[in-house]
């Protein structure tokens, strides 16, 4: 028999904590297309600039006219640009899960060190990092812009950590939802589709129910529908906490009447419900 030289391994073993970091990071670099091909590259980076260019315009704008405020405020503009941000989301979330269950690389990732529940939380953690980089980065153009303008810094500076604050909700509320439709199919295209459906849909019907109420003089119900999408949600939110105005109906007040509670149990609650499910799906996946 030939000797190939096959010999054990005595180097340093990581464990699972360098195993989290790695899938973390490997994961995140793949949302925006940085160690894939070329192609890959184009559509998360021309979203980014879509989000980035109308932050730059507003700073162009304050600095030409010498205004007192930005036009848009801070919490406002992820609620905005809902529209590009959830195109994002839904290529994201896929390329995350969905190409593993299809190449049926899940075995590999479970045969020690890493466990079902590192999987999912590195997945979880990837996506909102990503998420809120996508989110952030504009409201950072604007809180840079509106100092160099020599707008009042402690309000800006106010309206950014509000925005920031916002951001993070945003992005732990959509990475969850996306993350458990998206593992629900092998196939990207569908799990695009599946994405777009379920953040988009809610949206429009709430959103028509609100001015349906308000129409007929409900606007305490208006503001309760609000409850019933992740977009109205994150209006919701940070009407009632974060010091922005809303996209609702007048009247329909997120703050009122225990209202604004409600929404924030309901994201949180969202938000946990979806990672636990995440995390049943993948009990038994690989085995």
């Amino acid at each position: 028999m030939h000797n190939i030289g096959y010999r054990g391994y005595d180097g340093p073993r990581l464990g699972r904590s360098h195993a989290r970091r790695a899938l973390v990071e490997q994961s995140v670099r793949g949302a925006f297309g940085i160690g894939r091909s070329a192609k890959s590259k184009i559509l998360p980076m021309l979203l980014l600039a879509i989000m980035v260019f109308p932050a730059v315009i507003m700073v162009a704008v304050s600095l030409v006219t010498n205004t007192d405020e930005l036009p848009l405020e801070y919490t406002r503009y992820a609620v905005m640009l809902q529209p590009v941000l959830g195109l994002y989301i839904a290529l994201a979330a896929p390329q995350m899960v969905s190409l593993d269950l299809r190449y049926r690389t899940i075995p590999l990732y479970f045969s020690r060190p890493l466990e079902r529940a590192d999987y999912v939380a590195s997945k979880l953690t990837a996506l909102s990092i990503a998420i809120f980089l996508f989110t952030a980065l504009p409201l950072l153009v604007l809180y840079v812009g509106a100092l160099l303008a020599e707008l009042d810094a402690g309000d800006q500076t106010v309206g950014f950590l509000q925005g920031i604050a916002g951001a993070v909700v945003f992005a732990l509320l959509h990475a969850a939802i996306a993350l458990l439709v998206a593992s629900l199919t092998p196939r990207r295209g569908f799990g695009v589709a599946a994405v777009i459906a379920v953040l988009t849909v809610p949206f429009f019907a709430a959103t028509s129910l609100q001015w349906i109420l308000h129409d007929l003089g409900n606007d305490t119900a208006a503001g309760w529908v609000g409850l019933l999408s992740p977009g109205t949600l994150m209006d919701g939110i940070q009407g009632a906490y974060l010091g922005g105005a809303t996209d609702f109906p007048p009247g329909a007040d997120p703050s009122a009447g225990g209202m604004g509670l409600a929404y924030l149990l309901v994201t949180v609650g969202l938000t946990a419900l979806c990672a636990f499910l995440l995390l049943r799906r993948y009990r038994k996946e690989g085995i």
